[in-house]
């Protein structure tokens, strides 16, 4: 179920990326001077208030093209990786929650009428780590309450590595992506000097293009960075509740386990 969600995650990402880059590759085949002129024009009708408005996509393949496809290739596939990671914690973690009162209710009930073996089944037909965690304590109930508190301390360990999988990768993106922005803005300042060289002037026209491609690179890296981050913490915040929740329901387990074997 994972591997299906990461799949097709990525498989979404992808192919609108894809069309961004063909549309922009083709855009980016015209003449130097034609697309000097077009992007005046784009300006001129953004910003002098000529009353035209230019799509979102055709403004993103613009801007794509101008920073260069390089890094701005390397900066859109660290927001695709991302995403497709982020999407699949998110599933992963919607996927976890669970109603523990009406579960705790379901295991006392089954403990009361069929006693462990009866629980075992409870806890197998429901999803989510809390009910694996119980599970596991009902394996070692004939050892004695102290044995399936310590096992559930420790599979809860367990199960809270596998809500944190892949949140190293996320952050290793978000550090990434502005990494690439700010060295392109780094090359792009190197184009201007070579151009300022070249040219023996150092007239605006001569160093814009450079300038243009460093302003634009950083840009998208931010802005990449950002998206992230803001779907990590929403991850670290859904951990952090469903941690909580495992916490308070395994201390409540462990008491109706005391009950039990006090019957």
């Amino acid at each position: 179920m994972k591997k299906f969600f990461m799949f097709l995650a990525v498989a979404s990402l992808m192919t609108f990326t894809a069309n961004i880059v063909a549309s922009a590759q083709e855009e980016g085949a015209a003449p130097a001077t034609t697309q000097v002129a077009d992007d005046s024009e784009e300006v001129i009708d953004l910003f002098a208030g000529s009353g035209e408005e230019v799509p979102l996509h055709q403004a993103l393949k613009t801007k794509f093209i101008e920073g260069g496809a390089g890094f701005m290739s390397l900066i859109i596939i660290c927001l695709i990786l991302g995403m497709a990671l982020a999407i699949e914690r998110i599933l992963y973690l919607a996927f976890s929650k669970t109603n523990t009162t009406k579960l705790l209710d379901n295991v006392e009930k089954a403990l009361a009428e069929g006693g462990i073996e009866k629980a075992k089944e409870v806890c197998r037909n429901t999803r989510g780590p809390v009910a694996s965690i119980f599970y596991q304590g009902l394996l070692r109930a004939d050892q004695g309450v102290d044995v399936v508190e310590k096992t559930i301390v420790s599979y809860g360990g367990v199960q809270m590595s596998l809500m944190e999988n892949g949140l190293s990768w996320i952050g290793l993106f978000i550090s990434i992506a502005p990494s690439l922005g700010f060295l392109g803005t780094v090359i792009g300042m190197i184009q201007a000097f070579d151009a300022i060289q070249a040219a023996g002037d150092i007239s605006p026209n001569v160093v814009a293009g450079g300038m243009k491609v460093a302003l634009i690179t950083t840009v998208g890296g931010l802005i990449v960075a950002m998206i992230l981050q803001i779907f990590y913490n929403y991850i670290i915040a859904k951990i952090d509740a469903l941690s909580i929740d495992m916490e308070d329901s395994s201390i409540r387990f462990v008491d109706t386990m005391v009950k039990y074997n006090k019957k």
